[in-house]
């Protein structure tokens, strides 16, 4: 039947006011109103989100952020397979780079057919050297193995200019304690990997796989001993150690840094060696262990940085101990998000400026742009209003605050592929070398150069942000400016207790434990009076001190030094963007919706929470505690709001709440 067009009209206007309506963006799905706001609020406010998102077999943790994640995979899938279907990329360009990356992943019948063979390429010439000397030359130009890192990055004392950076490499488990601990989750952990070293060498042709793995494992527990712990990495004057080459000869004697040096493109006359010690400790392994074990060790380091790229058993293998074993994952990464996340990790950019030509409209930028404005000028009000800080210090403060570069969405400037060249005559692997080889050189031509302060650390897609202490910039990239962290159509109390926390958290890290030791030009520098940095320490301490106490798994407690960094910054959040969105109550010119269940201030609550909703298997509690310098989810929330005055004012909790903390014990920073 034929409608009118007075029919047409009419509902076009319902729809077009039905779109201008501000929501809470409070979904009531994701409450368990089973339980009580002020017993477990965490429980409360994403109970109903964790009951509907149950954990799939290929994840280890799905949370809120996952789940956005895998909407933009889903919306980069689905540029890759437009310009797949607009067909006839010219050699060369970028669509083409995109299109062919994406098939090689695709293509697992080509990878079992090539098995270990694209790896082998380089395990050969490793295999063949007869000379310490030779390796060592091996090593300067080789992508795939190394006792120790270098990259370019920012001096820390003169932040104006690059500097060659090294820092603690060469040990598989990543964290040096699971080496050492001896408790049974870690001992079992231990174990399995000395099993799949073996195994994964077996693959790969080699007759006596428990004699490699034996010298492997003594290999990464010697470096591992001599390196630095996570909290001790998070001190950066402790790992700042700038020398000449000459005094790093001198330090390190064993390696011709020299010859290295020059091999490896690194042309400079001054390097900062993060971790003396593991240096140190590399530079005697290379003089005393045997050529052969040296040789084993190498291999080692080429068969599990290949596994993801070549035949599905070294695939599956890498799975069962990486996915399985360490994380408690029942199924690997589903075969389009790997070769969307490939795509992703090697031309970014690229894909990223077609990401935000369609899916990121100019209006969230202002938007954005308005909300961090307003934290910043609450935070500023914050410092201010402090007690326990002096005026000299304040206003050193407010002028690293007032400099923030602030950047929103994506670059200015797009970065240049031309270089790389993704051919798909080769295999993936040799693909991938590519990509790492023209990484290392875009890398290396910032080296004793000035910064770029124009250059993003994260690509538009990606679903995060950042704090940069030696730009001192603040970064959120287009892809986290989404529900749940941000939504145009939904009312102030919800956008400043989702991403308006997640910025006054960014803003924070400026002046956590970290980022109080640069200025505002981003260099490593004491702004402090002495009484005031014993102040800000103290108060510190009591954020650490409540964080070690939290049980996050049957005898496992959070490790709160290590975290100590992300809590401030979860804690300077919640507190600035309240202030400014309280502030924004106040003037009358809020954005808020009808709701007669919760108050703005019980939205701006829950909103926050419902950022950290999400399930996580033992396993995976387990390694983060171990790795991850954030909180777990749960405790962002119910370790993070007992701390907040104005969510025990939101949701009248008292002292019968066993969140409960009495404001005497609370963290007063900022």
């Amino acid at each position: 039947m034929k409608k009118s067009l007075f029919i047409l009209i009419m509902a076009a206007v319902i729809s077009s006011c039905t779109t201008n309506k501000v929501t809470t963006g409070i979904l009531p799905e994701n409450l368990d109103t089973t339980t009580s706001p002020i017993a477990d609020f965490y429980q409360y406010a994403c109970g109903g989100w964790m009951r509907n998102h149950p954990l799939e077999a290929e994840y280890s943790r799905f949370g809120s952020f996952d789940e956005l994640g895998l909407r933009n995979l889903e919306q980069v899938n689905g540029i890759i397979t437009e310009l797949g279907e607009q067909g006839g990329a010219k050699q060369g360009s970028i669509e083409q780079k995109i299109g062919d990356l994406y098939k090689m992943v695709m293509d697992t019948a080509r990878r079992d057919s090539l098995s270990v063979m694209p790896a082998y390429k380089s395990i050969e010439v490793l295999q063949n050297l007869s000379t310490k000397d030779e390796l060592l030359r091996f090593l300067a130009t080789s992508l795939e193995c190394s006792m120790w890192g270098m990259y370019v990055d920012a001096d820390a004392m003169n932040s104006s200019m690059n500097i060659l950076n090294e820092c603690q490499a060469g040990f598989g488990l990543g964290e040096k304690e699971y080496y050492f601990d001896t408790d049974e989750q870690t001992t079992y952990i231990r174990n399995e990997y000395k099993k799949h070293i073996a195994q994964m060498f077996t693959l790969f042709g080699y007759l006596d796989g428990d004699l490699a793995a034996e010298v492997v494992m003594r290999m990464e527990t010697r470096l591992a001993k001599a390196a630095l712990n996570n909290v001790e990495l998070r001190d950066p004057i402790a790992n700042y150690n700038k020398m000449s080459i000459s005094e790093l000869q001198s330090l390190v004697p064993q390696i011709d840094w020299t010859t290295y040096l020059d091999l490896a493109g690194m042309h400079t006359d001054s390097i900062n060696v993060g971790q003396v010690e593991h240096l140190k400790e590399a530079g005697r392994m290379f003089a005393e262990e045997s050529l052969n074990d040296l040789q084993t060790y190498f291999i080692w380091q080429i068969i599990d940085g290949s596994s993801n790229y070549l035949s599905n058993d070294v695939y599956m293998e890498n799975f069962h101990f990486y996915g399985q074993i360490l994380s408690g994952k029942q199924e690997p990464t589903p075969l389009w998000k790997r070769a969307v996340s490939m795509v992703n990790g090697t031309l970014g950019e690229a894909v990223g400026q077609m990401y935000v030509k369609k899916y990121f409209p100019e209006e969230n930028k202002a938007r954005m742009l308005a909300l961090v404005k307003n934290l910043q000028t609450a935070l500023g009000e914050r410092i201010a209003a402090t007690d326990w800080m002096s005026d000299e210090t304040k206003a050193k403060a407010l002028d690293k605050l007032a400099a923030f570069t602030i950047k929103i969405g994506y670059p200015d400037t797009w970065r240049d592929y031309s270089a790389l060249d993704i051919d798909p005559s080769l295999s993936l692997y040799e693909n991938v070398l590519r990509a790492a080889k023209f990484e290392q050189d875009y890398s290396l031509s910032y080296l004793d150069k000035p910064v770029d302060k124009t250059k993003w650390y994260m690509t538009p897609q990606t679903v995060n942000a950042y704090y940069n202490p030696s730009s001192n910039e603040i970064c959120f990239p287009a892809g986290i400016l989404q529900y749940p962290f941000f939504d145009m159509s939904a009312d102030d109390a919800f956008n400043y207790g989702a991403i308006g926390v997640v910025i006054g958290h960014e803003m924070t890290h400026g002046f956590d434990d970290q980022g109080c030791q640069f200025d505002k030009d981003g260099n490593l520098n004491n702004w402090w009076t002495e009484a005031d940095k014993a102040a800000f320490e103290a108060r510190t301490e009591v954020m650490e001190e409540y964080f070690n106490g939290i049980e996050v798994a049957p005898g496992v407690h959070a490790n709160g030094a290590f975290t100590l960094g992300e809590n401030i910054a979860d804690h300077g959040g919640l507190q600035v963007s309240y202030q400014a969105f309280n502030k924004l109550l106040q003037s009358g010119k809020a954005k808020l919706a009808e709701d007669t269940q919760f108050t703005p201030q019980q939205r701006f609550f829950l909103s926050y929470a419902n950022v950290w909703a999400g399930n996580i298997r033992d396993e995976e509690i387990l390694r983060r505690t171990k790795s991850d310098p954030h909180s777990l989810g749960k405790w962002r929330v119910n370790g993070a709001l007992p701390q907040i005055g104005a969510w025990y004012d939101a949701w009248h909790v008292d002292e019968n709440s066993p969140l409960f903390v009495a404001e005497q014990n609370r963290v007063h920073i900022w």
